[in-house]
């Protein structure tokens, strides 16, 4: 649960699942022709349901929290979204959400209070099994993910901020009274379902009549008139500036120059309200990620999260060697039940094992995985009595630990790996109880004649990988 701690591959359910569209509209230009679109699920947070998609299965996950109102669905209509959705998924696992009470969430009395929406945020995880995400937040999205990151910043590495704002109060121009924002409001709720918010949102199509005409059904769809004055009202008194000192997580803040809905102005305000923020400004108007000079914006995206761009030449070397993912038990629980100083210190104590034995095993450790450790080792035995080492040694201060041991080629790209192996590995370990050491078939076959006992644990189908997996549980 520490702060900062590098993210990695986690074990996780990321089955693509796909519906097949035949009601295209062939005058809508989104390039969606032909492209199955991901499948709505649900989380349920307390007794409401929350819609989300999934798309991709990256090693990380990236969840994009929506601005004034979205429908996960009917988004997919619009020119460029889904393109840039399906961009960032060549190296992410992307979540897009809508908030309770719009899209294809459940219907509440009221507007749902920024706690409220991370508490729906944080079951969606939940249901998918992420234990650390980036969070990508645009525009009235931006800081509920500030606060989300402040307060949760063990389940979020990266922060990325996109025509966001701090405090809604900003947003009204100096001189204007509260009867003209009051009559404002008035005025969008009574022109709601025409698709006016094209002339903000998208100015760059507030001329071509299909696209407004688009957008007046999204209106539509996403939220009625009385939901949207609802949450407007409840919008114009979120205020995170006081907070904005505390995230602790990697920053960035994008911004386009005449963005004219929210003014580039409080971009860079917020920018420098963040501890050693990154932004990044963009020539052009439009309020909506997904239009305009996308190819730039992406770019820095995947620069800011993986370290290089899309089509950056990287030489990688292979090797075989035997992967170890290993997880604390129950860890969140056992955190909220210990208060924070109590865990870290312990989660310290588990690092220090961690490296410990992973040296004395002659093995590498590539990265922590906040409550678990990524490692490899050039021998399968030696890997395996690692993990049991290990595992002996947590019980003992009262850590639960399970392991997941494969042993293929894997990809060395710096300081970092990846490769089937790797989430061959992470899929095994999601199979493995508490205090157990599992392993896959092609272990248990190098370390024949190394003295090593398993129980068969029999066949599985693991998430994303071909045919069948056996399974055994180590021990000595």
């Amino acid at each position: 649960m520490g702060v900062n701690r590098p993210i990695v591959a986690l074990p996780r359910d990321k089955r693509l699942l796909w519906t097949v569209r035949e009601d295209r509209n062939p005058d809508v230009g989104s390039a969606m022709a032909g492209f199955a679109m991901p499948e709505t699920r649900y989380a349920l947070s307390g007794d409401v349901n929350i819609a989300y998609q999934t798309l991709g299965d990256g090693p990380v996950d990236i969840i994009g929290v929506p601005g004034l109102c979205s429908h996960i669905e009917f988004a997919h209509e619009f020119a460029g979204y889904t393109t840039f959705l399906r961009r960032l998924s060549k190296f992410a696992r992307v979540v897009t959400f809508d908030k309770r009470g719009q899209g294809l969430s459940d219907r509440i009395a009221g507007a749902p209070s920024l706690e409220q929406r991370m508490d729906d945020m944080r079951a969606i995880m939940d249901e998918i099994g992420s234990k650390r995400t980036i969070l990508m937040g645009h525009s009235e999205g931006c800081p509920m993910s500030i606060l989300f990151a402040a307060t949760y910043p063990e389940r979020v590495s990266h922060l990325i901020l996109f025509g966001g704002f701090a405090n809604a109060a900003d947003l009204v121009p100096p001189g204007v009274t509260q009867e003209k924002v009051e009559a404002y409001l008035t005025q969008r709720v009574r022109s709601w379902g025409n698709g006016d918010l094209m002339k903000t949102v998208m100015p760059s199509q507030a001329q071509d009549q299909n696209a407004v005409a688009l957008m007046g059904k999204f209106e539509r769809l996403a939220s009625s008139p009385g939901a949207l004055k609802t949450i407007q009202l409840l919008n114009s008194q979120i205020d995170v500036t006081s907070i904005l000192p505390t995230v602790q997580v990697p920053t960035l803040v994008l911004h386009r120059k005449s963005d004219a809905v929210v003014p580039v102005a409080l971009g860079r305000k917020l920018a420098k309200q963040i501890p050693n923020a990154k932004y990044i400004e963009y020539p052009g108007g439009d309020h909506a990620f997904w239009t305009g000079d996308t190819d730039t914006l992406l770019g820095d995206i995947e620069e800011f999260i993986t370290g290089h761009r899309d089509g950056d030449t990287v030489e990688l070397e292979r090797i075989l060697a035997t992967v170890m993912f290993t997880d604390i038990v129950d860890s969140t629980r056992r955190a909220a039940e210990m208060g924070d100083q109590r865990w870290r210190a312990l989660l310290d104590h588990h690092d220090q094992l961690a490296q410990r034995l992973i040296s004395k095993h002659r093995g590498s450790l590539v990265k922590s995985t906040g409550d678990g450790v990524l490692a490899i080792f050039d021998g399968p035995g030696r890997a395996i009595r690692c993990a049991l080492a290990f595992s002996a040694a947590a019980q003992q201060i009262g850590l639960p630990l399970r392991a997941g041991l494969h042993t293929g080629e894997i990809e060395l790209r710096g300081e970092d790996i990846g490769g089937i192996a790797v989430h061959a590995a992470a899929r095994v370990l999601a199979q493995s109880a508490a205090n157990e050491v599992l392993v896959s078939r092609v272990v248990t076959d190098l370390v024949a004649g190394a003295g090593l006992k398993f129980g068969t644990r029999g066949s599985y189908e693991l998430k994303g990988l071909p045919g069948r997996w056996e399974l055994f549980a180590a021990s000595q």
